[in-house]
């Protein structure tokens, strides 16, 4: 029964949340939050995942999701939309929902991208990204003066609601 009930609940919550990223390109709070709580509470009576799986679960999702948002390559949205699967999941599920995220917001991406006619631009930013990053790396975390770095909220940024992605990886992680 509570393997049944959390896979609704999962269930809602993804179409949820791929709704309101799709139409207003946020993922909100009134729903992330108590996801991760209904996540936890669903865990606690014996579930799947027991409580302590579902809380390594959520901070595994923490610790991937935060360096990208640091960076503002990934919305506070997504980010608690994720731990709150991570919790939903627990680990042992969570490789395979991580997999299908990044496959279907890849191929999204792609799709995109090919749209916009924004390949070369696509591809100058990834190795502008790149020199960036090295350069950081060889001032051994100094200022190094230069670079570039594309974020959400750099103008003309090609961007895909990701929410869709993280909600597909989680249903196909539960179901499959």
């Amino acid at each position: 029964m509570s393997e049944w009930v959390t896979g609704l609940a999962i269930v809602t919550v993804a179409v949820a949340a791929g709704w309101f990223d799709v139409k207003e390109r946020r993922i909100p709070n009134a729903l992330t939050v108590p996801a991760l709580g209904l996540a936890l509470v669903l865990s606690v009576p014996g579930g799947l995942p027991s409580l302590g799986s579902s809380l390594a679960g959520a901070g595994l999702c923490l610790l991937l999701a935060l360096p990208l948002f640091l960076v503002r390559g990934l919305g506070g949205g997504d980010v608690k939309l994720l731990v709150a699967f991570g919790a939903f999941l627990g680990p042992a599920r969570l490789f395979s929902a991580l997999i299908v995220m990044a496959f279907v917001g890849g191929a999204w991406g792609l799709v995109v991208m090919i749209k916009e006619g924004a390949v070369r631009r696509t591809f100058m930013n990834l190795y502008l990204m790149g020199q960036t990053v090295w350069h950081k790396i060889s001032a051994r975390g100094k200022d190094a003066g230069h670079g570039f770095w594309v974020t959400l909220d750099t103008p003309g940024a090609i961007t895909v609601p990701y929410g869709v992605a993280i909600s597909a990886g989680a249903v196909y992680a539960w179901f499959f």
